[in-house]
């Protein structure tokens, strides 16, 4: 009877706990996606949604790909993020920011978030992909991270509505640090007083910038950002 009891309890406890753990979300949307949904012990306040683009190297159709750096492996290293975190992969090509923004509006209609943060972060191809989603859809995201990358200067006004934090090292010899540059030098032209901010990482090459996702600095930067309209 006690052991049955202590078995009651345990699964009672086990369906009750809140759903943190990572999962995968295939075929609801054009690209399959990771999802967590964070823990919480209050539903007063909707949580943020965070979304990462992965580079190249992590195109295919094998979903755990996209664990090999970025969120998912900060996540992975014991991270923990107070956030819907979602995680697509694209088979191959470049992001297409419409079908990011179909898998922000599958998320925002499926899971309560709040809609005043939402924050999209990626590296190498996504940093281009994070430029490109907020370059076409400024009024959906709330700020953004760009490492490694780059963009459109024609999309640099609608850039300049959303706080930017640019990053690149100076010794990227896959992707110039011309290219976040004059992006950033696009925005500022549109809108001197714009909120974007370009960092040149001294030593960083195309890898070893892979730390800032390991680090508080860029989750700190774009959590304390909260749209106001």
């Amino acid at each position: 009877m006690k052991r049955l009891s202590a078995l009651f309890i345990l699964f009672l406890f086990a369906f009750q706990q809140p759903e943190e753990k990572l999962h995968t979300i295939i075929g609801k949307t054009t690209y399959p996606f990771w999802l967590q949904i964070p823990k919480s012990d209050t539903k007063e306040e909707n949580p943020p949604v965070l979304i990462f683009l992965h580079g190249k190297s992590l195109s295919g159709t094998d979903l755990t790909r996209v664990k090999r750096y970025g969120v998912l492996r900060a996540m992975d290293k014991g991270r923990k993020i107070n956030a819907i975190v979602i995680a697509p992969q694209i088979a191959s090509g470049n992001w297409n920011p419409d079908i990011v923004l179909e898998i922000l509006t599958y998320v925002q209609n499926t899971y309560q978030t709040d809609l005043k943060r939402v924050y999209v972060c990626g590296m190498s191809l996504g940093g281009y992909g994070t430029m490109h989603f907020v370059g076409k859809y400024p009024d959906r995201v709330t700020a953004a991270v760009a490492i490694c990358g780059g963009g459109n200067v024609s999309d640099g006004c609608n850039l300049a509505k959303v706080p930017m934090w640019i990053q690149h090292g100076d010794k990227d010899y896959i992707v110039k640090m011309s290219e976040s540059k004059k992006v950033y030098d696009a925005i500022k032209k549109c809108n001197p007083n714009a909120d974007a901010t370009l960092t040149i990482i001294k030593g960083g090459n195309h890898g070893n910038v892979e730390n800032l996702f390991h680090q508080n600095a860029m989750y700190d930067w774009m959590f304390k950002y909260k749209k106001t309209n």
